[in-house]
C-alpha cells in the first residue's frame, strides 16, 4: 500500500470519526435549559440526610413554599474546596441562614447518604444534605450533565418557588460570595 493511499484512508476514517463525535456528544448529554432569576424553580424530590441520619420523609421542593430554600451543589464530600464551603455555611448558619427558621439550606452532591451522614456527624453540620446519586436534581439545575461530579452552583429559591439568586459557579474561597448569599437570602423574603 502506498503512502498516498494510506493517507487517503486515514483522512477518510478521521472524517467519519469527526462527524460521529458531535452526534454522540448530543446523544449522551441531556439537554439543559439555562435557569434564570425570576423563573420557577424546577420541582424535585430527593433523599435528605443530617448528622442524625436519613430523614423520615424525602425532601420535595414544592412542599417548602413559604420559606427560602438554598440549594448548594458541590462536587464531593470531604474534599478541600467542599469542606471550606460547608464549614463556612456551618459557621455562618445562625446569621446567614437564620438557624434554619424560614430558610432551608441543602448541600447537594452525588455522594451516598451514608457518606454524607458520616461527614455531617464528623464536621457537626446542622443543615441538610441531598444524596443526588442519580444526578436528576443536578441535571435539572444545570449543575451536572448526567455523569461525573456536580459543579459548584448555588440557587436561592424564594418563598413563592421562584429562583431569586444564582451563583454559577459559587466562589467558595471568596468572603464576598458569602456576603452576597446572605443579602440574597434577605432579599428573597424568607428571613423575617
Amino acid at each position: 500500500m502506498s503512502i498516498r493511499s494510506c493517507t487517503a484512508r486515514l483522512a477518510s476514517t478521521l472524517a467519519v470519526v469527526l462527524l460521529t463525535i458531535p452526534s454522540l456528544a448530543s446523544a449522551q448529554a441531556p439537554a439543559s435549559t439555562a435557569l434564570t432569576v425570576g423563573a420557577a424553580a424546577p420541582d424535585f424530590t430527593v433523599t435528605v440526610v443530617t448528622a442524625a441520619g436519613v430523614a423520615a420523609k424525602p425532601f420535595t421542593l414544592s412542599e417548602h413554599r413559604g420559606e427560602t430554600v438554598v440549594l448548594a451543589f458541590f462536587p464531593k464530600a470531604r474534599t478541600s474546596g467542599c469542606t471550606v464551603q460547608m464549614e463556612s455555611y456551618r459557621d455562618q448558619y445562625a446569621q446567614t441562614f437564620q438557624s434554619g427558621k424560614k430558610v432551608t439550606l441543602i448541600g447537594v452532591s452525588i455522594d451516598s447518604d451514608t457518606a454524607l451522614i458520616s461527614w455531617a456527624k464528623d464536621a457537626k453540620f446542622q443543615f441538610h444534605f441531598a444524596a443526588d446519586t442519580d444526578r436528576k436534581v443536578g441535571v435539572a439545575y444545570g449543575a451536572n450533565a448526567g455523569t461525573g461530579y456536580h459543579k459548584r452552583h448555588l440557587y436561592v429559591i424564594d418563598p413563592k418557588g421562584k429562583i431569586s439568586y444564582i451563583a454559577t459557579p459559587f466562589s467558595q474561597m471568596s468572603a464576598a460570595a458569602y456576603t452576597d448569599l446572605g443579602a440574597a437570602i434577605v432579599q428573597s423574603g424568607g428571613v423575617k
